[in-house]
């Protein structure tokens, strides 16, 4: 550097940045919203190891920006940013669209977690997070999303109630049903085996691939009530998922 010059300041980073790694079969693109750029940084090469795309963005306002113009197949999802919330854009997903959600949370706030699965979250991962687990977590529900491999089985029908495991859809005599991707993974989970029980702790490792010492069971219980919301004529009586107490679940063919 000559004499009288001065060291360049820091160059801005903009508020979503792209990152691409190239691959044999087209990658996964997922989109990573977190205020805090360590946090966005490992995550994002933990994930460009897996062979992913990764998108970042920095606050709320650029994440809606983003999906404004782009359909990712994951949305890793801190709930605290600055300005729009997680969970708000949550609820904008979801309103318009089925796009697989891991929501990272703060280990003291349960409510935002409870929340998050109610709208609609397919997963979480608690602060401070091994950045291995959450690339395990983003893999796994890649995997039962369909975004990583195509989807395999028969249709499935049960007087008036149709899953297509090809098309990820789901019918009624009043029309298809809008499930997010974990509702259709469990559902279907439930109905390739009719009237067979299946503990809290079973669904937790067929469906979300983890173990209660991770993941809470009451996942499974939230999820189960918002199918009933969506599927049955009276969630209160419910015709198709029943639970059987103190033992579980199981779908009633």
């Amino acid at each position: 550097m000559g004499p009288g010059a001065t060291a360049p300041g820091p160059t801005a980073r903009p508020p979503f940045t792209l990152h691409v790694v190239a691959t044999a079969d087209r990658p996964a693109t997922v989109l990573v919203v977190d205020d805090e750029p360590m946090v966005r940084e490992v995550v994002a090469q933990y994930l460009q190891r897996d062979g992913m795309r990764v998108h970042e963005a920095a606050d709320g306002s650029a994440a809606l920006a983003w999906l404004g113009a782009n359909t990712p197949d994951l949305v890793v999802l801190d709930v605290m940013l600055p300005g729009t919330d997680g969970l708000t854009i949550l609820r904008s997903l979801r309103a318009e669209r089925a796009v697989p959600v891991i929501l990272l949370t703060a280990r003291a706030e349960e409510v935002d977690r409870v929340l998050g699965l109610e709208l609609g979250a397919d997963d979480y991962v608690v602060k401070p997070f091994s950045p291995r687990e959450l690339a395990a977590r983003v893999r796994s529900v890649l995997r039962r999303t369909g975004a990583t491999a195509p989807p395999t089985g028969q249709p499935l029908s049960f007087d008036g109630l149709a899953i297509d495991p090809a098309t990820r859809e789901v019918t009624t005599p009043v029309g298809l049903v809008p499930l997010t991707p974990k509702e259709f993974d469990l559902l279907l989970t439930l109905a390739r085996s009719p009237r067979q029980v299946f503990s809290r702790r079973q669904l937790l490792a067929l469906v979300w691939d983890s173990a209660p010492e991770y993941q809470d069971p009451a996942t499974v219980t939230v999820h189960v009530g918002r199918l009933r919301q969506k599927l049955e004529t009276d969630p209160n009586q419910p015709r198709w998922i029943t639970t059987v107490w103190g033992v579980g679940y199981r779908f009633e063919p």
